[in-house]
């Protein structure tokens, strides 16, 4: 989409008497919508039963380089730090490499009483029976005992009879038999001895190892679909965790709380926003009516298209989300506090709540509308345009269409969710710095002004998305059309962003309780890659 500092393009009724838009094809770009700037994505991959064991080793295998560790003390330092590279490498600078492992309880013995070393031992200056210190019984037959990092030997039977009761106790990481010993027993050592008296307790190793990269990663969350899909979604920098994804299933969920996309609604006002949504808008059917009265003639008007800007029979022209008269004065986004002081305290949270659950249903329901009615409509009048042989090709292009109405249908959402979020940010639940009492009615006029010019300037894109495409176009008709629709897409685009500056960079830090929001973005939340299986 376009940046936040490009020029906007404007018709002018006085250029067109002076040229007669006599535009050759060099002047199309002028009036085509400019080409997107690519958002910076970040890098999110989608991981099944098949991929996991793939997706563990990358992670492993870089622990395993970075500090020189075995496969089995990597994955218990990744586990302690939730699988997060980025706190490794925080630990790894500042305490040093002894200290990263201390931290963690990682055992690495010395080089000199190491296994390796022992091995270096002539075979026979080794002791010739090796006593267990657990079932007293002596070994004779070296491949019968086992020996872990920290250097204490104990005969195979008893080494597989701890590693079972471990799993049986749900244990993550199995540790030595030796008393008070903190060393992490080798996962091939235990797959070995498990598989050769329990195989099925094998397996479950193997699902408990694979199982807590998902479990116990914080840059790893399953996808919500319900049936689910079998997938988990990996965020590759889990300081993105702010952030919104959309698994290859089709689901779009926000990564750091997992409900529905919501931004920019913060994830503890929208878990408030959906309980009370779904809880209430049952008992009280009257807030989400599906008809307004005209303010002239009092007949019940129903809404036939997206835009919110309707005209009764009678002739009245009124707001389909207030319900009041048009004029050029118009604003309904307000609450208006003082017009309701009369009322009981019960019933102004009531109609409060009504104001802001109303304009949330009618942003939701114009974008089922443009979504399902407007976009075929759009997609007929593109093949007639394509087909206008007597227009040159370069005007005959139609894609600025496609993404007015990208740019349309990303903007319900965020002013449907806008007063989700308005609604809790300006009520009486928010708790602000003492200090930032004051600034909170003038972010909230700055922040009204912002959400109502979005939604003035998408009714308006609505409203000539919406036009009926004439049987005879003319090259004049088109260039109009593509400059008035694609600077309206850009305003939209520009209003959306403003939107969400204001509520992170303005708004957020009034508040006590620490909150962010996933980033704009205007094609839709990330999308998520299968990793390949090995």
């Amino acid at each position: 989409m376009a940046s936040d500092d490009e020029s906007y393009l404007y018709y002018d009724e006085d250029d067109e008497e002076e040229d007669g838009l006599e535009a050759d094809e060099d002047d199309v770009g002028l009036f085509e919508d400019a080409a997107p700037q690519p958002e910076h994505r970040a890098d999110h991959w989608a991981i099944t039963r098949k991929s996991l064991s793939a997706a563990q080793q990358q992670d492993v295998s870089m622990v395993m380089n970075l500090v020189n560790l075995e496969r089995h003390n990597a994955r218990a330092l990744l586990m302690h730090h939730r699988w997060k590279m980025d706190r490794i490498h925080d630990f790894l600078e500042r305490r040093g490499r002894e200290g990263l492992f201390r931290e963690a309880g990682i055992v690495v013995p010395p080089e000199d009483s190491s296994t390796a070393a022992r091995a270096r031992v002539p075979p026979h200056k080794r002791p010739r029976t090796v006593t267990c210190n657990v079932c007293f019984e002596d070994v004779s037959r070296p491949s019968d005992v086992s020996t872990m990092d920290c250097g204490h030997c104990f005969c195979n039977d008893c080494w597989t009879e701890h590693f079972f009761a471990s799993l049986g106790n749900g244990k993550k990481h199995i540790h030595c038999m030796q008393v008070k010993c903190p060393a992490i027993c080798d996962d091939g050592t235990v797959r070995r001895l498990l598989g050769r008296k329990y195989p099925d307790a094998a397996k479950r190793f193997d699902n408990l190892v694979l199982d807590s990269y998902l479990d116990n990663n914080a840059s790893v969350k399953w996808c919500p679909s319900a049936p689910h899909c079998g997938r988990a979604i990996r965020v590759v920098d889990a300081s993105e965790r702010y952030c919104e994804v959309e698994c290859p299933c089709g689901v779009s969920f926000c990564f750091n709380c997992a409900a529905p996309a919501h931004s920019p609604c913060p994830c503890p006002m929208w878990d408030k926003w959906d309980a009370k949504f779904r809880g209430e808008s049952e008992n009280l059917k009257w807030i989400a009516v599906n008809t307004k009265s005209c303010p002239k003639c009092l007949r019940p008007i129903e809404k036939n298209g997206g835009c919110n800007h309707v005209s009764c029979p009678c002739g009245q022209h009124l707001c389909y989300a207030c319900g009041g008269r048009l004029d050029s004065l118009h604003n309904c986004n307000r609450y208006d506090e003082a017009g309701h002081a009369n009322y009981d305290s019960i019933r102004r949270q009531m109609l409060r709540y009504t104001h802001y659950c109303d304009r949330f249903n009618v942003h939701i329901n114009s974008r089922k509308v443009e979504q399902t009615e407007l976009w075929p409509a759009i997609q007929k009048r593109a093949v007639l345009l394509e087909s206008a042989t007597a227009i040159r090709p370069l005007i005959r292009e139609a894609s600025w269409m496609a993404r007015a109405h990208r740019a349309l249908l990303a903007s319900r959402l965020v002013l449907a969710r806008s007063y989700a979020f308005a609604y809790y940010m300006f009520g009486d639940e928010v708790r602000t710095y003492p200090s930032e009492k004051a600034n909170l009615p003038i972010a909230k006029v700055l922040f009204e002004d912002q959400q109502w010019q979005l939604e003035e300037n998408a009714e308006k894109l609505s409203k000539v998305l919406a036009a009926e495409a004439k049987p005879v176009l003319a090259e004049e008709e088109v260039l109009r059309a593509m400059q008035e629709t694609s600077n309206l897409a850009k305003i939209v685009d520009t209003h959306c962003r403003e939107m969400y500056k204001c509520i992170q960079d303005e708004l957020l830090p009034l508040l006590l309780e620490p909150m962010t929001i996933a980033p704009y973005r205007p094609d839709g939340p990330d999308k998520a890659k299968d990793l390949p299986a090995p």
